[in-house]
């Protein structure tokens, strides 16, 4: 009853504001906010881009809200508290990627666009579309990078992050893929699940190098935390016979690379999500729509998605791939209307 309660206040809410603070002609009016699913440094970047695209494309408002902690329903108040203060376009990190889509449903209701940024939320779904990494290209990607640079053969771990992050399944499926590909030369030794925070983390890396370091050859963090985890305790063990690819850009991550303990890492573009993403919800709000025979990629979440584009950090580019994303975010978004929306 709790819960009933509180949808349909949340409901009535909704309309009030959409009431208060109806939608208006032009995109200038719009007021965006991004929120990912909670607190973890892979969102950062959200803020700059934010205020960024603000700036860039005369937008009223454009915000970066985070949720005190990573629980849907903390996620979805804090989405209905915004909605209500007049926030009228939403790019969400789905805090669950079926939970989200009653809230959705809800704003779809309200005319509140939302787009998911990061992940996905499951079809179907009144998302207008998702824009993340194709994390399982990352991953695969990744296991092969790090395949080869432990000469084709040898036992690997994944280190996997949040098991409830839409995400970590697909990459889970990736690194068997392209373990699976090596024909018996590479095994896949353990997948190590929830490691993509400080605490559990350092836990269970440092417990898997204390049990089996002489059994694994190379380790394939695909969380950002797990990553920053996985890259101290090699550098700390002092051995570089055990190769490593890992997810993100932390100092940590990089410093590793520089000074060879780890391989190489996966960029990301968390960036360009939120940069891109807050300039196609102007345009959405201000009355494009999707066009159906768009270049959308259809993945087992969702039909309408758009690789935000990966790329692996090595120490040949270690100095220079920071300009290849930003050469990226200026590509996509160049392109994005006349690619993906019907504007009037």
């Amino acid at each position: 009853m709790r819960t009933r309660f509180s949808r349909g206040f949340a409901a009535a809410t909704l309309a009030c504001s959409v009431a208060l603070f109806p939608l208006v002609a032009s995109a200038s009016d719009n007021k965006i906010v991004l929120v990912p699913g909670g607190p973890h440094p892979y969102f950062a970047p959200w803020e700059q881009a934010a205020a960024d695209a603000q700036k860039d494309f005369s937008i009223a408002s454009v915000e970066y809200k985070v949720p005190s902690e990573w629980k849907l329903e903390m996620q979805t108040e804090l989405l209905e508290s915004l909605a209500a203060q007049g926030t009228n376009a939403f790019g969400i990190f789905p805090g669950d990627a079926v939970g989200i889509n009653s809230t959705i449903g809800e704003f779809k209701a309200n005319n509140i666009p939302a787009v998911a940024l990061g992940g996905c939320a499951q079809d179907p779904t009144d998302m207008n579309f998702c824009m993340a990494t194709d994390v399982y290209q990352s991953a695969y990607i990744g296991t092969k990078a790090l395949i080869e640079a432990m000469g084709g053969k040898g036992a690997v771990v994944h280190m996997a992050g949040l098991l409830i992050d839409p995400n970590t399944v697909l990459r889970v499926q990736a690194v068997e893929k392209a373990v699976a590909e090596t024909n018996g030369a590479v095994t896949l030794l353990q997948t190590i699940g929830d490691t993509d925070s400080q605490e559990a983390g350092d836990q269970k890396v440092n417990a898997l190098l204390a049990s089996s370091k002489d059994k694994v050859g190379g380790i394939i963090a695909t969380g950002y935390v797990s990553s920053v985890v996985t890259a101290t305790a090699l550098k700390n063990l002092g051995d570089k016979r055990i190769k490593m690819i890992g997810i993100d850009d932390d100092k940590i991550v990089l410093d590793g690379i520089k000074d060879g303990f780890v391989s190489g890492t996966m960029a990301q573009n968390p960036y360009g999500q939120g940069y891109i993403g807050a300039y196609a919800l102007d345009l959405i709000a201000g009355g494009c729509t999707l066009k159906a025979d768009a270049p959308w990629v259809k993945t087992p979440q969702t039909a309408h998605f758009i690789d935000s584009g990966t790329l692996l950090i090595s120490s040949a580019n270690a100095e220079t791939y920071k300009d290849d994303l930003k050469a990226l975010t200026k590509k996509i978004q160049g392109s994005f209307k006349d690619t993906y929306l019907t504007c009037s």
